[in-house]
């Protein structure tokens, strides 16, 4: 699944956390720099999923990428920017960590089974 991130300077340890829920990052916008702060008519294409971090946003920004979100029919979580968080937030929508040791196993609770 690829997710585009909203919010964050650095990822830090997100990417990891992501990968771990098989998300891989398309695009990250930091939100803070100008530029990302126009307003855009879409989401990129292929974005599967919106991650808005909370604590690097303002309200305007956040509420223009829902709408987009929502426009498109992409699912979206908002949540600050730790790892305790995005974890809490991926579960509340029905993502499942992956197991280290049962990759295939976890992937086909998910309903993305791996052959």
């Amino acid at each position: 699944m690829n997710a585009m991130l909203v919010g964050a300077d650095t990822l830090g340890n997100i990417p990891g956390v992501l990968d771990s829920f098989g998300i891989n990052i398309h695009k990250h916008l930091s939100g803070r720099n100008s530029s990302h702060q126009r307003k855009l008519d879409r989401l990129p294409a292929g974005t599967e999923l919106l991650i808005l971090f909370t604590d690097f946003l303002g309200h305007n920004v956040m509420k223009h990428f829902r709408e987009l979100a929502n426009e498109e029919k992409v699912k979206f979580i908002a949540c600050r920017r730790s790892v305790c968080s995005l974890k809490q937030s991926l579960e509340c929508v029905g993502f499942a960590e992956r197991c280290a040791s049962c990759p295939n196993a976890c992937a086909a609770r998910q309903g993305k089974r791996k052959h």
